[in-house]
């Protein structure tokens, strides 16, 4: 059942979408080669506190950390570490947070220092793909429909697209109705209505779709050992049209990235 949100709800739901959007632009400055992501952890759960939130992952099912940190063929649930970032990685930094009793969910994946070209291909690749999914989130449409739109473009870009991992409904719980595959077909699935709250999420692979999960019960790795891609937004249903309640405008200004690609999903100009 999906949990229909009210505007009230919805733009409390934007207050917490916002500290995981402050909160990994925060951790864009400090992204680099020789960081070290348990203290980037460490930092992303202190600032999370600041904001008057808490940490949506940290001790849910028993996850240890505030982040998922997820290197390289790593695609999702990564578990913070000591080992170092190298010039050349890729990192997908998933955080939740919790504020006002609903939670946001956010996600971006990071080049550190020179990446290989075919990889910052398969990073484009999947963060446009995220924009096509959201194009149909809108009144009327189904689940499949912002599935299908997304695995088309990814494996007509000759990629793989994860089936096992999904994106999700979002409110008081982390995860609600809808599931959200980045798969599917077209007219298929839940109907989307106004005051639907969902987080849409491409986990794409520079290879094969298949995955495999460590023995930490946590971190999924690409089945092939080649990069992954993760990115994901938290987006409402508002008039019939998608609203996003998170951005990356955070994360641009610390990297000095201008880009005008969330402006057709806003109602109002988003002031940081």
């Amino acid at each position: 059942m999906i949990q229909v949100k009210t505007a009230e709800q919805i733009e409390l739901m934007r207050e917490s979408a916002l500290v995981v959007s402050r909160t990994l632009g925060m951790l864009a400055k400090e992204i680099k080669p020789g960081a070290n992501p348990l203290h980037l952890d460490k930092m992303a759960e202190e600032y999370i506190r600041e904001q008057g939130a808490v940490p949506g992952f940290l001790g849910m099912y028993d996850f240890p950390n505030t982040l998922n940190w997820s290197p390289n063929a790593q695609v999702v649930h990564g578990i913070p570490n000591n080992d170092p970032l190298k010039e050349g990685d890729i990192v997908s930094v998933d955080c939740g947070a919790l504020k006002n009793g609903y939670y946001g969910d956010h996600a971006y994946t990071f080049e550190v220092g020179e990446v290989a070209e075919e990889t910052r291909k398969l990073l484009r690749v999947t963060k446009e793909s995220l924009y096509i999914g959201i194009r149909e989130f809108k009144e009327g449409n189904r689940v499949g429909d912002v599935g299908y739109a997304i695995q088309k473009y990814c494996e007509d870009h000759g990629y793989g697209v994860v089936r096992e991992l999904v994106g999700h409904g979002l409110g008081k719980e982390l995860h609600e109705d809808p599931q959200m595959p980045n798969y599917g077909k077209r007219g298929r699935g839940k109907k989307f209505v106004n005051g639907t709250v969902v987080a849409i999420e491409p986990m794409i692979n520079m290879g094969t779709r298949r995955i495999k999960q460590l023995k930490d019960g946590w971190t999924i790795l690409t089945a092939d050992g080649k990069p992954s891609a993760h990115f994901e937004h938290d987006v409402a249903l508002v008039d019939g049209k998608p609203e996003l309640l998170s951005t990356y405008q955070y994360i641009y200004e610390a990297l000095g990235i201008t880009s005008d690609e969330e402006d057709e999903f806003r109602s109002k100009k988003l002031v940081l």
